[in-house]
């Protein structure tokens, strides 16, 4: 089955980083657009970066532009979401998904991992 797996979410202090990993396994995602969304209680999902399998073309929501990097490692499998300067409104279950489409928008996406808690405290 295909999978993709969040990991590295947590407890951190306004300002603090964390990166977050996105496992993909059981199928290649060569010529994909991976994305990352964030769902806050009672919110709906927000799209917050995107970007090639093969590391082009990111993109972010202006919110987290200057902060936020994504980025990919092929070879490893996996996508990853570096995040600086982070901020209580960034608290939120971040999720990592796949389309074979370049339209990066959640109601596109074909695959989706199980989310990563990350809170970020005043």
């Amino acid at each position: 089955q295909v999978q993709l797996v969040e990991s590295g979410g947590g407890l951190v202090q306004a300002g603090g980083s964390l990166k977050l990993s996105c496992a993909a396994s059981g199928r290649t995602f060569t010529n994909w657009r991976m994305g990352w969304f964030r769902q806050a209680p009672g919110k709906e999902r927000e799209f917050v970066a995107a970007i090639n399998w093969n590391g082009s073309n990111s993109a972010y929501v202006h919110s987290v532009k200057g902060r936020f990097t994504t980025s990919t490692d092929n070879a490893k499998n996996t996508v990853y979401l570096q995040m600086n300067s982070l901020k209580p409104e960034d608290t939120a279950v971040y999720y990592c998904a796949a389309t074979r489409e370049q339209v990066v928008v959640a109601k596109m996406m074909d695959y989706w991992g199980q989310g990563t808690q990350v809170t970020v405290s005043s």
